[in-house]
């Protein structure tokens, strides 16, 4: 069976996830066990690059990265430790105005062991709602999670996410999970993205569980009040939430790793987190834009500029080759 480069990334991701044995999963897929491992090993020291079937190549490559260029991101990286290959590469292009793939960072960083192994990324059951939204404030997602302050027990955030551009329009620490908890975070939304008060075509629609607090009248007529459609997610089957269960966790992986003794200190956390979340982290589903990016309209013109800076990093380590190897 022949795969593409993206393909057996995906199977490498499948199998990480699984919670089945290896071999069980690889059955299961069809994937002789060899192959896999081999396919693993490759991914491990060229990432995904490695895995591309190519023919072999000549020792002198025109598009070779200059070693000052190498020497650059390594430092790049140490000042940004936090970010991965992906976002590693994304944010040089940008800030430096140089074209790098995640590949190639990878592949620099792996040779200075700055990277022990793969960062799989864990599969979701689904992303994405059955009906794909095409514009902001279309389709709003909300949900509960849990979080703990020492001594004063659990709170509850309450968030409404933009199903579109994953921004997240608008948050709200609560002590309890009443459909008024509901009702308070989404005026702040409505009045965050001005469609409380602005003239819009359709008002969003807005999507979550079957949880007591999302099927209780009083969230229903103040729905009905705004214009809002209600869409609630099948029963036991919280993939339909999949972007803001994603966000709970994103958000927790990060916001956890200290104890809070105050709620305003978790609160203070919060929102900085979310700051960070809408503006500077890039997105691999949205094409490596950050949610504020996708939101305000900005995204295709960072895109085409990324393009051009691609082709002219292209053109000058092509011209550098020649002169080189004149």
């Amino acid at each position: 069976m022949r795969c593409s480069a993206s393909e057996k990334l995906e199977i490498i991701r499948t199998v990480e996830a699984s919670h089945l044995p290896v071999r069980q999963t690889l059955a299961m897929l069809g994937i002789p066990s060899t192959t896999y491992y081999r396919w693993y090993d490759r991914w491990s020291e060229d990432g995904l690059d490695g895995l591309e079937d190519v023919a072999p190549h000549p020792g002198s490559v025109w598009n070779r990265l200059p070693d000052e260029t190498r020497a650059d991101i390594i430092e790049f990286a140490l000042e940004h430790e936090e970010l991965t290959p992906r976002e590693l590469a994304v944010k040089y292009t940008d800030e430096k105005q140089y074209f790098v793939s995640e590949s190639s960072v990878y592949r620099i960083l792996k040779a200075a062991d700055l990277i022990t192994a793969p960062a799989h990324i864990v599969m979701k059951a689904a992303n994405e709602f059955k009906d794909r939204t095409t514009r902001p404030n279309e389709l709003w997602q909300t949900d509960f999670t849990y979080l703990k302050v020492l001594g004063w027990g659990w709170f509850y955030l309450s968030t409404i996410l933009d199903d579109h551009s994953r921004y997240i329009i608008a948050w709200k620490l609560c002590t309890t999970m009443k459909a008024e908890d509901v009702t308070a975070t989404l005026d702040l939304a409505l009045k965050a993205s001005g469609c409380g008060c602005a003239t819009v075509i359709a008002k969003p629609r807005l999507l979550s569980d079957n949880g007591s607090s999302y099927i209780a009248g009083d969230l229903a007529d103040y729905l009905e009040d705004k214009g809002m459609e209600h869409v609630r997610g099948a029963p036991y089957h919280p993939q339909t939430q999949g972007k803001i269960e994603r966000w709970h966790q994103t958000m927790k992986n990060r916001v956890l790793l200290e104890h809070y003794f105050l709620p305003g200190d978790l609160e203070r956390q919060v929102g900085a987190f979310v700051e960070y979340y809408n503006t500077r982290r890039y997105h691999e589903s949205l094409g490596n834009l950050t949610p504020a990016d996708v939101y305000y309209g900005r995204g295709d013109q960072i895109l085409e500029q990324r393009e051009e800076i691609k082709r002219k990093t292209m053109l000058a380590r092509r011209l550098r080759h020649k002169t080189e190897n004149a």
